[in-house]
């Protein structure tokens, strides 16, 4: 379901969207992970070039707690009070770089399955997947792994990888 910025839909799934006014939508994903701030530099740098805009996709993990169910209910609550936290301040970070509000986006469920079924609901609203890569040992991270060896045919926008050792001014070059 889409609607215009500032409105919240009441499905289980909280969207603010809007349609952009002809530019693309870069989209991240927001983690608590160290990349994220690189990814989300280079999406706020090409939003702000493209006359495009920034869209944030937070997605909540299933509970695994189950043994009470007023636990998980709980537990899910706090998730979403993360959720919206952590939005918030990155929605506002956007809102400076960029001078637009950003499209937000908090599902619940599998953060890869739901990234794929966000790209494929909006069809029209976002142009570029924007994904920071670990830098550490164990490789890009599992969301890029997963995205890049098993789901790159199926999706139908391109993917930019940001490297999470860039610096802001390399940022600033490339893009």
């Amino acid at each position: 379901m889409t609607n215009e910025v500032n409105e919240v839909s009441e499905t289980s799934d909280t969207e603010m969207t809007a349609t952009p006014d002809g530019g693309r939508t870069f989209l991240c994903v927001v983690d608590d992970s160290e990349e994220l701030a690189q990814a989300l530099r280079f999406a706020c740098r090409r939003a702000m070039r493209s006359d495009g805009r920034v869209a944030l996709l937070y997605v909540i993990e299933p509970a695994e707690f189950q043994h009470w169910m007023f636990v998980g209910d709980l537990m899910q609550e706090e998730r979403r009070t993360e959720a919206e936290e952590m939005l918030q301040v990155v929605a506002s970070v956007v809102q400076k770089r960029t001078g637009t509000t950003p499209v937000v986006y908090i599902r619940e469920g599998k953060i890869a399955e739901e990234l794929i079924n966000l790209i494929d609901e909006e069809t029209e609203g976002i142009s570029v997947l924007v994904l920071g890569a670990a830098t550490g040992p164990d490789g890009p991270g599992p969301l890029v792994t997963y995205l890049v060896e098993k789901m790159a045919s199926r999706l139908r926008i391109p993917i930019t990888i940001v490297p999470g050792s860039l610096t802001d001014d390399e940022i600033d070059a490339i893009s």
